[in-house]
């Protein structure tokens, strides 16, 4: 008996695995299971997956569905893991909870740098893994360290195709190779999350109705402009008044460039009013604004309402409204980002850089116009390995001579915006301080005379 177990925390992964599963991209199984994880901050207060409108009919392609969250409650799943003696005991324990017996169980899961996939997969000893991505991470590389006891049964890495002609980092330390989710079983799956009551999300403001087969009143044709909110102050990238300042900035990008029926998608976790301060502002500027208040899939809305343009930050579904669904999208606030990630290493760079790079900004009227990309695949790619290798030299050192060949052709004021000086000269870089000067952060003579320089000038200058 084989039995697949799929882990899934999001509606977005859940109909990855359901496009993965309808395109045959699993084998056949005796059983499989969708292990449902929440890992939202307060768990208990925060809907899960299984919770969303459209999950339902997601089901269908699995046996049964568990909960992760009730299997190692009261712990947060992601904080916990067995400790190395426990493993035997939870695995005997989760195969007679499950009813798994002696079957051979093969994993589908997501995020395996960090838990609660580690954990589910540390637990498993022997099983292979299948790790699927649901979003722009998987063009970067793997964030953590990952034990060789795992790494070395990961077999694919499952990825759709959100920029084409660019190949994921993710994994490949281990040699793992990517594999395609095809498009046109996730799209197949969207529509049939569309056709379901309830998952359009409900409206409220004075955007008027989801479909844009009325078109725009200013002349832009098709549907209204959909704004995505991410969230982003949860994260501590952002702070709150920094990241609504942000979505003013979505709004009033869109109105200049002749939107009057506005969407605004906010994060499910993200504060009320921050809508309202929009709504205000569309009425200000003379403009409907619909904000959705229950959590969809951004997807859904494409199906649904044929957006004349997407506008966010680095959303995952800006590349899935350009990629897959021919949509019109622009981007904003991204510079600010690049600037603002710490450590250099934090995963979200390459998503942001991989946005900032190729789509066009909010601000510039002729490249939303003309839709014109800001860099060519290729060139796009040469860059996510030189800064993948600038994020994580130890764990993907082969890296290095595409990164050194990179920066020394093509590193100019655009491009250094997507590096940091520091982190170049600690790696010994090209665009880095120069050899002949490293030695001054160092120098402890150098500093004591630049503190006097500076006393001096303070000085003078009372």
């Amino acid at each position: 008996m084989t039995t697949q177990i799929f882990q899934a925390s999001t509606l977005y992964g859940t109909a990855t695995l359901a496009a993965a599963l309808d395109s045959d991209r699993f084998g056949p199984a005796d059983r499989r299971i969708l292990l449902v994880c929440n890992n939202a901050a307060t768990p208990e207060t925060t809907p899960g997956l299984d919770e969303m409108p459209g999950f339902a009919r997601l089901r269908e392609r699995f046996d049964e569905v568990v909960s992760w969250n009730g299997v190692i409650s009261p712990f947060h799943p992601g904080g916990w893991a067995p400790r190395p003696d426990d493993v035997p005991l939870w695995e005997r324990h989760l195969r007679l909870l499950w009813r798994l017996g002696d079957d051979d169980v093969e994993l589908a899961v997501e995020s395996i740098q960090v838990n609660p996939a580690r954990a589910i997969a540390q637990i498993f000893t022997g099983a292979p893994v299948t790790v699927y991505a649901d979003g722009l991470m998987s063009y970067g590389p793997t964030r953590n360290k990952i034990d060789p006891l795992v790494g070395t049964r990961i077999e694919r890495l499952l990825h759709l195709d959100l920029v084409p002609g660019l190949t994921p980092v993710l994994l490949t330390e281990f040699g793992v190779g990517p594999e395609l989710v095809p498009d046109g079983a996730f799209l197949k799956v969207v529509a049939e999350l569309a056709e379901l009551p309830g998952t359009g999300g409900e409206l409220s403001g004075a955007g008027g109705e989801l479909s844009g087969a009325g078109g725009d009143a200013s002349g832009t044709g098709g549907g209204p402009a959909l704004l995505l909110g991410q969230y982003l102050s949860a994260l501590d990238i952002l702070t709150a008044g920094e990241e609504e300042a942000l979505h003013l900035r979505m709004l009033r990008g869109a109105v200049a460039l002749g939107h009057t029926r506005l969407v605004f998608k906010p994060h499910p976790s993200a504060p009320a009013h921050w809508s309202r301060t929009l709504e205000r502002e569309a009425r200000r500027l003379g403009a409907g604004l619909t904000v959705l208040d229950t959590p969809v899939l951004a997807e859904v809305l494409y199906q649904r309402m044929r957006p004349a343009l997407v506008v966010g930050c680095f959303s995952t579904a800006l590349l899935t409204a350009s990629a897959m669904y021919g949509l019109p999208v622009a981007r904003t606030g991204t510079g600010t980002l690049l600037d603002r990630l710490t450590p250099y290493e934090n995963s979200n760079r390459v998503p942001v850089t991989v946005v900032d790079a190729l789509l066009p900004d909010l601000d510039d009227r002729a490249a939303v116009a003309a839709q014109r990309p800001g860099m060519a695949v290729t060139a796009l790619d040469e860059l996510v390995r030189a800064v993948s290798y600038a994020m994580q030299p130890k764990i993907h050192p082969s890296l290095r001579p595409a990164a050194e060949r990179y920066l020394a052709a093509h590193l100019d004021a655009h491009t250094r915006r997507y590096f940091k000086r520091r982190r170049l000269t600690s790696l010994a870089l090209p665009g880095g301080v120069p050899a002949k000067l490293a030695f001054v952060p160092r120098n402890a003579t150098v500093r004591r005379v630049a503190r006097r320089a500076r006393s001096l000038g303070r000085s003078a200058g009372r």
